[in-house]
């Protein structure tokens, strides 16, 4: 077991995200599931309190806690991607299952965790610096799915 652990907090669905995680993305997969010892806040006795589980190898808890504290933008999963095929795969997947579409590689899923969808290409041009950075930049900014050819014409001059 990791020394450190994330702990998404869920209004009561957190193993349904756990399952659609571990189906979408390798490296992904649904551990313990605890049931509450006693009544709480956002449940009752037995019902499902923690669901252990993993996302890209990164250690997770979700623990429904009821509606108290919503998911917001100030956290999100980044997940590097080689292929448009494969970005587009993780965001169709987030979208098409009930996800929101947002801005710059940015998608929200079905729950309200925020998801980066972002091509190795747009992260090695930002480290770049100067000009190749300011043009991947300019080139990322209208998009909501990020376009790996038009980043790599950017990236090359070719502003379209």
């Amino acid at each position: 077991m990791s020394k450190a652990t994330i702990c998404l907090w869920f209004d009561k669905d957190a193993r349904a995200a756990a399952e659609f995680y571990a189906a979408t993305f390798p490296d992904s997969a649904i551990g313990a599931v605890q049931h509450a010892p006693g009544d709480f806040p956002g449940g009752k006795k037995g019902e499902e309190l923690t669901v252990d589980f993993t996302v890209l190898g990164l250690s997770c808890l979700g623990l429904n806690g009821g509606p108290a504290f919503p998911q917001s933008e100030a956290f999100s999963f980044v997940v590097h991607t080689d292929t448009q095929e494969e970005t587009d795969r993780y965001w169709n997947a987030i979208v098409e299952n009930g996800g929101t579409e947002s801005q710059c590689g940015w998608c929200k899923d079905k729950w309200g965790i925020n998801w980066q969808i972002t091509p190795r290409v747009l992260t090695e041009a930002m480290a770049q610096g100067g000009d190749v950075a300011k043009r991947a930049f300019e080139a990322m900014m209208p998009m909501q799915k990020i376009d790996i050819a038009k980043i790599e014409a950017a990236v090359r001059g070719e502003v379209s």
